[in-house]
């Protein structure tokens, strides 16, 4: 992971559009609010009822769409856009999503945030049995097993390729007249939907819905393919059945704290979070800070339950660009200066609590510490609104491997010395899942190991040849 903030980089956004002229303005602000869900890339498809268009470009919304004209080129009441960041497949054009494609029943444009777990086998025997493929993206998978469904209806079409592929993922699609928004039967990737004045925009998150002004509806519940067509609204649901699984990251550090996923505010629950890490870890101090900007909410909690004063102490520089990202190790305490920088004035000769999020590898807030001591400041408290990261994901968080984890192989003493803070303190597990919701239903894999899916080894039989029966099949809605 080649990022000089050392944290778990977060899955793509994904928006559509249905009935809004000049959805692509539309698809566009979507895109824009979704941003912090991925960098490498953005696009949209639309579609004006006869003929679809495309666009895609590499790196920040703005450099991908840099004038109004391309926007206004993208023509149509339906459209379909996505931030990448990839979890599979190399950064270039080439995988830039949305993919267009034309069936038989004319053309299909996809959006994909998540990662499958299975299509490495898929893959190899589609290509055996002839197929080509034009990118490195998993993504593509589904495509081509769409492509070969003897099913008469997009829906069903869907419903076939995704009873073959395992994984998390949360899908939005386009066709000449309808969008699809598609989330795994587990719900482990958030896509909600919402409405103003009869159009309909189906978002990764509600951030997005407040920027375009529309209202929110409701999740796309977990095994849902959610059609939205001139008819109106109709639910299809996947074969599989299963518990629901959903990212408890998505809380903890993912989404937005303005965001409203899996039915849950995102600022309530890091509150909570906040609240009971001082519960469980409070601290002889003056002042709490955050690292800033995801871990702000939580140490607001923090304070208010322990009635420390809350301080801005460490500043984010959010005009530095990906030039200042290296991989190289050596060069991560100049990126960590570039990002941030400690106000003395709030630090000198005070005892800090300082809240984060998370701890991948620690080398970040390793050099956070050592220039918040370096600000005056007598004592440093860590203060973590998660447990331990001891296991890698599987299912669209881009951790780095079991053994670069920190702590997967080191005490919390261990950790805590590594750091050279006073004191560190994690969230237990259950103070976490209780601060996101006391019904549970979370995947806590990248904490526990208790992995719902496991990826598959070695399958190269072609899969695709798995019929689902769907003689007794009724679609709901």
């Amino acid at each position: 992971m080649n990022d000089a903030l050392d944290k778990p980089k977060s899955n793509c956004g994904i928006v559509a559009v249905f009935g809004q002229e000049d959805a692509s303005i539309s698809a566009y602000q979507a895109l824009y609010a979704l941003q912090h869900r991925g960098q490498e890339s953005s696009g949209i498809v639309t579609s004006d009822g006869q003929n679809v268009y495309r666009h895609a470009g590499l790196g920040l919304v703005n450099n991908a769409f840099p004038n109004l004209r391309i926007l206004k080129s993208l023509k149509g009441k339906i459209a379909v856009g996505h931030n990448r960041y990839s979890t599979t497949g190399s950064n270039m054009l080439t995988n830039a999503q949305p993919f267009l494609v034309n069936f038989r029943e004319g053309p299909l444009a996809i959006s994909h945030n998540g990662n499958f777990i299975n299509t490495g086998g898929i893959r190899r025997g589609l290509v055996e049995d002839g197929a080509i493929f034009q990118t490195t993206s998993d993504t593509e998978v589904v495509l081509h097993l769409m492509a070969r469904s003897k099913e008469p209806h997009i829906a069903l079409k869907i419903r076939e390729a995704l009873g073959i592929i395992q994984g998390a993922y949360s899908l939005a699609l386009v066709t000449s007249d309808k969008i699809y928004g598609v989330r795994d039967p587990r719900g482990w990737r958030p896509l909600c939907l919402g409405e103003k004045e009869g159009a309909y925009f189906i978002v990764s998150e509600s951030c997005a819905l407040d920027l375009i002004g529309a209202e929110y509806v409701r999740e796309v519940q977990p095994g849902e393919i959610l059609e939205v067509s001139d008819c109106g609204l109709k639910s299809y649901w996947l074969a599989e059945r299963a518990e629901r699984r959903a990212c408890i990251f998505e809380h903890v550090y993912f989404s937005r704290p303005d965001s409203k996923i899996f039915d849950e505010n995102v600022d309530r629950a890091r509150r909570k979070l906040g609240k009971n890490l001082d519960e469980e870890h409070p601290a002889e101090a003056d002042i709490v800070i955050s690292v800033p900007d995801s871990s702000n909410t939580a140490a607001l909690g923090y304070a208010t339950r322990s009635g420390i004063r809350f301080e801005i102490g460490l500043i984010r520089n959010h005009y530095v660009g990906r030039t200042f990202i290296h991989p190289e190790q050596s060069a991560r305490d100049f990126n960590v200066r570039v990002k941030f920088n400690a106000v003395e004035g709030v630090l000198k000769d005070r005892r800090v609590v300082v809240v984060d999020d998370s701890i991948v590898r620690g080398t970040t807030i390793k050099h956070l510490t050592r220039m918040i001591r370096g600000a005056g400041a007598r004592e440093v408290h860590l203060r973590v609104s998660s447990p331990p990261i001891t296991w890698p994901c599987y299912y669209g968080m881009d951790f780095p491997t079991k053994d670069e984890l920190i702590a997967s192989a080191q005490t919390v003493e261990e950790i805590r010395a590594y750091l050279g803070v006073d004191s560190l303190g994690y969230l237990s597990l259950e103070g976490m899942v209780n601060a996101v919701s006391e019904e549970g239903g979370f995947c806590t894999a990248c904490f526990t190991g208790n992995y719902p899916l496991r990826p598959e080894k070695g399958a190269t039989k072609l899969q695709y040849e798995k019929k689902i029966d769907t003689e007794n099949y009724q679609p709901a809605g």
